[in-house]
């Protein structure tokens, strides 16, 4: 009988690192996702290769923060925010995604000023 109450107290212990790792895990992917903090911010993802498509309005874009990442230069960024396309345009909002704008297969955005500038209005309104 004791040694039922060792081994149970054993995978009790066992089980409790294991969950304590993966709260870890989760926790620190689940924050600082967004490279702007916790600012509204567009950020544009493309490639020195891809320059000729180049999303040129990001920059005119109103009430938020926006930045620009060459995944061709910094590749950990490719792996960390899963850019598969460029460019690729994300929406970050307290720290975390909130939407995702990728380009069709010739690697030129479809998506136009107006539907992110809308996006973004949508987000400061339901703020409030």
């Amino acid at each position: 009988m004791l040694k039922v109450g060792r081994l149970i107290n054993k995978e009790t212990n066992n089980m409790k690192k294991l969950l304590i790792v993966l709260f870890m895990i989760l926790a620190s992917s689940a924050s600082g996702q967004s490279p702007c903090g916790d600012d509204l911010c567009v950020v544009q993802f493309n490639a020195g290769f891809n320059e000729a498509n180049k999303v040129t309005w990001v920059g005119e874009l109103s009430d938020c923060s926006t930045k620009f990442i060459d995944i061709q230069t910094d590749a950990a960024a490719a792996g960390k925010y899963k850019i598969v396309v460029v460019p690729t345009i994300l929406i970050f909002s307290g720290g975390e995604e909130v939407a995702r704008y990728q380009a069709n297969i010739m690697m030129k955005m479809e998506t136009k000023q107006k539907e992110i500038q809308g996006k973004i209005d949508e987000i400061i309104m339901e703020a409030f």
